[in-house]
């Protein structure tokens, strides 16, 4: 916290804190020299004042009143530039007890105490009147005059009845002696206006012979900011009006010193008071921007303080002196984005900017290679001053590279800028139902597919802790049974998106394809919403129909046309642990399944009039694996049958040209089995092969699709 001193250009007061203690500090020359205010010699009664520098000083509370009606803790005026009023006390360090409120007449060279509590001061009459008031909560009715800057203080009553000070103002004009306390006499009363006039108090206006010249100075130096300057004041014995402010009578130029100097920027003074260059600062910089043949000026370390009026003396000697550009190789390029980052975004202005620390920037060739095949030549770097704008149409890691030549060398360098687009949506693929100790494959599927570099952070089972990728897929396995929640987090630049999937585990469980009427499809928006939605109709239809209870069904509606649905029956076990269905009962159920949808006795109604059978869909040909410990005999008999079928395959397309008619066949089964594609992408269709039995667990591990698990 700093005071700027009204009257004298360059004087500061500041706190400051070192080593945990604040300290209050002076200076005549805008910062460039501080020093600790000596406190007074003696205290209000007159009794000496041990205070040893730097072990002891004054110290002053710096705040300026935010309130226009009081004068605040610390006051000055330009009409009155050697007298400074704050409160503060004397010690080690700044204290909030023990304040007193202390004066200075010569500028902050000696202090005196005026008052062992807080008081408002007011200046009035240019400083000639200085007029105190407590700061109490209690009622008053009386203040104190000074009209010999502080040195005496006389008492003065100024209402009849005790008022509760709000505020003092002092009435605008150069040869005031009026002001105005406010406040109320009680605490349910209105305010109070008390208008005091010390007009009165003086006979005459003051004449040439009250006043007597003063200098200002520091510590005896009378050059204060390049200059020396005499002000008048009245005499402390002369009681009368000053009027309007006269100003300085007189001020000269000094001549300059190392004292009017500070270090220039990059330097920095060192113990012996040079100003030698920082770690950081390389001198040979200043002359980037020269082109051979023109000049610059080359600083000696040193700049004269803003303000400063001082005249010949080390001015020369201190000033920057002009020299010729020296032809110089470029060195230090970078080249970096405006905004200092390593992102853009697809489709949106990119700025670039480049940077050489030196060299002829004048004369020099700047080849700019943007890493999407576009590249750009400048004949100087001052034409790139504004940052050179580019638009990237792809997404993905570009190098960056600029190239700079002149007839001293050439430099280069390298940006890697990862640009991206805004990644709209996540969507979790993974099986519905997977068998205990089975590895599941989990891929995140993002629209756009290619929004930049991404990090994935999956949440699976109980575990505590993510796994964080940069791959869109994992594999991992469930060693217990039950329902688990798979959270996959994808994050793209500063955008964070989710997205949570349930899916059963199971040492054993049953499936079937299931199949519907064509109208259903005519009303498949094809949006997972929905699918959940015709999920929970079916699973529902299925429990009346057949009278198994919900906790053994599973109904998930896949994607695509025509409409299909993967149906489970799960080995329900209570939330005590008992009663857990067999594989035997399993297979009671399926078959009740299966024979109930055969019988067309599973329907639901769409909306009025429109009646949807659900039905057995054919199977896949794939072979069926059961996972019990043995397999049972129509489960082998059914593998032998798909491999004789597989070999009479095999030998009838190594003879199709022989068969007349074969070709024709092949044809019509392959466009058969492209109307059965669903039309979305590829990972989600599914293809309906025929078959007549249940698909075991082992074959559906695999399978990927974009349903979320419906049920409980």
């Amino acid at each position: 916290m700093y005071f700027s001193v009204a009257g004298i250009k360059g004087m500061f007061l500041a706190n400051k804190k070192i080593d945990n203690q604040v300290k209050t500090f002076i200076t005549y020359n805008k910062g460039r020299d501080w020093r600790l205010l000596q406190a007074p010699d003696t205290d209000l009664r007159g009794d000496p004042v041990h205070c040893l520098l730097p072990y002891c000083s004054l110290h002053l509370h710096l705040k300026v009143s935010e309130n226009p009606y009081t004068s605040g803790i610390i006051a000055s005026k330009d009409t009155a530039p050697s007298i400074i009023v704050a409160s503060g006390n004397i010690g080690s360090e700044l204290s909030d007890t023990d304040i007193s409120m202390f004066v200075s007449s010569d500028a902050g060279n000696t202090w005196r105490q005026i008052f062992e509590e807080e008081h408002s001061v007011l200046y009035l009459d240019q400083g000639g009147v200085l007029v105190a008031m407590k700061h109490t909560s209690l009622p008053i009715r009386h203040l104190w005059l000074s009209f010999d800057e502080g040195r005496s203080w006389s008492k003065y009553s100024f209402t009849s009845i005790p008022l509760f000070v709000d505020g003092v103002l002092g009435e605008p004009g150069e040869e005031t002696l009026i002001m105005t306390v406010f406040g109320h006499f009680s605490h349910r009363s209105e305010w109070q206006l008390v208008k005091v006039d010390y007009k009165s108090i003086f006979d005459r206006r003051c004449a040439e012979e009250d006043y007597r010249p003063w200098q200002l100075h520091s510590q005896g130096e009378a050059c204060i900011m390049g200059a020396k300057r005499i002000y008048k004041k009245r005499k402390s014995e002369r009681k009368c009006m000053q009027g309007k402010y006269a100003g300085a009578m007189e001020s000269e130029p000094c001549v300059c010193t190392e004292a009017d100097f500070d270090c220039d920027y990059g330097y920095e003074r060192h113990s012996n008071g040079q100003c030698l260059p920082a770690f950081w600062f390389n001198p040979s910089s200043l002359s980037k921007d020269c082109s051979l043949g023109q000049s610059y000026l080359n600083s000696t370390g040193y700049r004269k303080v803003v303000s400063n009026n001082c005249t010949d003396g080390v001015r020369e000697q201190y000033t920057a002196k002009p020299q010729k550009c020296p032809g110089k190789a470029p060195r230090g390029l970078r080249i970096v984005t405006a905004d200092g980052k390593l992102t853009a975004e697809q489709g949106h202005n990119v700025t670039l900017m480049v940077q050489l620390e030196e060299g002829d920037v004048q004369r020099t060739l700047i080849q700019v290679d943007f890493g999407d095949g576009i590249a750009v030549s400048y004949v100087n770097l001052s034409s790139m001053e504004d940052g050179i704008k580019h638009v990237y149409q792809n997404v993905g890691i570009f190098r960056v590279t600029v190239q700079v030549d002149n007839s001293m060398g050439s430099d280069s360098a390298v940006l890697y800028l990862h640009v991206t687009c805004p990644l709209e949506h996540v969507h979790l693929s993974l099986p519905f139902v997977t068998t205990k100790n089975k590895e599941v494959n989990a891929t995140a599927v993002l629209w756009p597919s290619q929004v930049g570099t991404l990090t994935y952070v999956w949440w699976y089972g109980n575990n505590t802790e993510p796994l964080i990728t940069l791959e869109g897929s994992i594999s991992f396995r469930f060693t217990s049974e039950g329902m688990n929640t798979i959270t996959v987090q994808v994050s793209a630049g500063n955008a964070i998106l989710q997205d949570t999937k349930t899916i059963a585990v199971y040492e054993e469980f049953r499936s079937l394809r299931l199949s519907f009427s064509p109208n259903l499809d005519d009303y498949n928006p094809d949006i997972p919403e929905w699918r959940r939605d015709i999920g929970r109709v079916i699973k529902k239809s299925l429990v009346e129909a057949t009278g198994v209870p919900g906790q053994h069904i599973l109904v998930a509606v896949l994607p695509g046309l025509p409409t299909t649905a993967e149906l489970f029956v799960l080995p329900y076990q209570d939330p005590a642990g008992e009663n857990k269905r067999s594989a035997d009962d399993l297979e009671q159920i399926s078959e009740l399944l299966i024979h109930t949808l055969n019988q067309n006795s599973v329907h639901f109604e769409l909306k009025p009039g429109v009646r949807v059978l659900v039905h057995a869909a054919h199977l896949t040909a794939a072979p069926l694996v059961d996972l019990t410990p043995t397999h049972s005999g129509s489960a082998m008999l059914m593998l032998l049958s798909v491999v004789f079928v597989g070999l009479a395959v095999f030998v009838i397309y190594k003879f199709k040209r022989k068969i007349p008619g074969i070709n024709v066949y092949a044809q019509m089964q392959n466009e058969k089995e492209q109307e059965m594609i669903s039309p979305v992408s590829h990972s989600e269709s599914r293809p309906n092969v025929p078959q007549t039995e249940l698909r075991r667990p082992g074959q559906l591990i695999d399978e990927k699709v974009e349903s979320q698990l419906i049920g409980k």
